[in-house]
């Protein structure tokens, strides 16, 4: 399950870093192809989200669930779909996922270095608070999302097709902010090759901020989630996510 979960969270920041670089990066043809800046964001992020998707949908998701961002799992926790044992456990393969995940996107070289490798930092101009606020927000937007298509059956099949059309509305509105990070996981692998750590702490404080006052807004949707996790809810070999998410 925390091999899964590391695998996944790795696939996704070296993909949807991948992304980033190859459409904002200096020298890039995708500048000149897509000259309008809000546009390439939009499809950034729809194509970063894909690539989460892609996990979602794949055996690693089978296993893990495919939360691939500590905010995610924190929910789960919060709602009472895990245990502290676990975790602990997702939470630490989800952040050396990012680390590992982050390491092939040196070769692109000069490309990536442009914009440290996908880094996410405050923007020019802006409060820290503004830039916490980004954050909470963003992830708000987020994990609101998936509870409420987790909290009715007949829209659960859909969750991870939502989460690329989420991030491209949200990214064009808010990345001048704080980058649209919503997952510390994804904010640390590109931090440590970069050596970009700007404001490190606020990818841990705005995400899990947004995340505990979205749980708490949709309490009530919370209780109706069955298990942790994001797709291939019945596949539970040894029930594991069912026992430590209790009766329903």
């Amino acid at each position: 399950m925390f091999l899964s979960e590391l695998i996944g969270t790795a696939a996704l920041v070296c993909g949807g870093l991948s992304f980033v670089i190859l459409m904002f990066g200096a020298g890039s043809p995708m500048v000149r192809i897509i000259p309008n800046e809000r546009l390439r964001m939009a499809l950034t992020a729809f194509l970063f989200g894909c690539v989460g998707t892609i996990v979602t949908l794949s055996r690693i998701g089978q296993e893990s669930g495919a939360h691939i961002n500590p905010a995610v799992t924190m929910g789960f926790w919060m709602m009472h779909k895990l245990d502290l044992r676990a975790t602990v456990g997702y939470i630490v393969a989800q952040l050396l996922g990012g680390c590992l995940g982050a390491l092939p996107l040196l070769a692109w070289g000069s490309m990536g270095r442009s914009i440290d490798f996908g880094a996410t930092i405050p923007g020019k101009g802006y409060s820290t608070a503004a830039v916490v606020m980004g954050e909470v927000v963003t992830t708000f937007c987020l994990v609101s999302c998936l509870c409420v298509c987790l909290a009715f059956r007949h829209l659960r099949r859909y969750t991870p097709f939502v989460i690329p059309f989420l991030y491209a509305l949200m990214v064009p509105l808010e990345a001048h902010i704080s980058g649209t990070s919503t997952n510390p996981a994804r904010t640390l692998g590109p931090a440590l090759i970069s050596g970009r750590w700007d404001g490190w702490w606020i990818y841990w404080v705005g995400p899990m901020l947004g995340m505990m006052v979205a749980i708490l807004v949709c309490s009530s949707l919370a209780r109706r989630i069955e298990v942790a996790k994001l797709y291939h809810f019945e596949n539970d070999r040894r029930r594991l996510f069912h026992r430590m998410a209790g009766p329903t």
